[in-house]
């Protein structure tokens, strides 16, 4: 297990029952693990989001007394001071660091394979598969689907929210789907929380790619796997998620005995129909 803050705060968290605005404070916190040790309460509510007394009543249901004792004790537990690191240039070089460091979580979430590996028996035998993702999520959604659909006999993408995100679940449940894969990323619309409800209403089971454990989407899914997004840029970056779809498809192929001949097929069609340029 690492010894970062932000994986000394996942371990904090574990094992407590969260309401959904305890859960925006604990991603909040390891969005921000490096400074949380020495933010007031009043400031943490302001990073979150939430009022002040939600940032007590969150310390209490960690088992402290209040937000001062867990305050002492995230400083008990913070590392101590390294040497002085090599300097950064420009915010860049930051953000790129930074997304090296959640693939090195990512990479430490893995080494037990089988959350991953129960995903991937799961979405190849969906069939259809649908794979949901919006607004910020789409790209992730969309980039997986791609690669899915050459592998997988039916796989549908549902990138687009409104009234007919409902009758396309419908449908793909109807259809004899019992999987609904979705990547799920910040911010997150209240219409995929509310999606997932539905899904799960439906009969299907939910496995989900999200940036932190505690993400709203928790609540409503089954199986959930999450991968951190970059926060040093204007917009979000999210290398972490992305690979981890990559993962999914992987052990996805694994659970499909004629992925292997179904990208044969592809490229020698490809192939003879000079569809690329290399």
């Amino acid at each position: 297990m690492s010894d970062s803050p932000a994986a000394r705060l996942q371990q904090l968290f574990e094992g407590h029952r969260l309401t959904p605005t305890q859960r925006r404070i604990a991603h909040s916190m390891v969005r921000r693990a490096a400074d949380v040790p020495f933010l007031s309460s009043v400031e943490l509510a302001e990073v979150a989001g939430v009022s002040q007394p939600s940032v007590t009543r969150f310390a209490v249901a960690l088992g402290f007394d209040g937000y001062p004792a867990l305050r002492r004790h995230l400083r008990e537990i913070a590392p101590a001071a390294a040497e002085p690191a090599e300097h950064i240039p420009n915010e860049y070089q930051q953000a790129v660091r930074a997304e090296i460091e959640n693939l090195r979580r990512l990479a430490e979430l893995l080494a037990d394979p089988a959350p991953v590996e129960r995903a991937g028996r799961l979405l190849a035998a969906s069939r259809p598969l649908p794979v949901l993702g919006l607004r910020a999520a789409a790209a992730q959604a969309r980039g997986f689907a791609y690669f899915a659909a050459k592998v997988h006999p039916d796989v549908r993408l549902l990138d687009e929210g409104g009234t007919l995100l409902a009758d396309r679940i419908d449908a793909a449940r109807r259809a004899g789907a019992s999987a609904l894969l979705c990547f799920a990323l910040p911010r997150h619309p209240k219409e995929v929380v509310e999606a997932l409800a539905y899904a799960r209403t439906a009969g299907l089971t939910v496995v989900t790619v999200a940036d932190s454990a505690f993400a709203p989407v928790a609540g409503e899914s089954d199986l959930l796997i999450p991968a951190a997004v970059g926060t040093g840029l204007s917009f979000d970056t999210v290398c972490a998620p992305m690979l981890l779809g990559r993962v999914l498809l992987e052990a996805m192929c694994d659970e499909l005995p004629d992925a292997q001949a179904r990208l044969e097929e592809f490229d020698a069609a490809a192939a003879a129909r000079g569809l690329f340029a290399d």
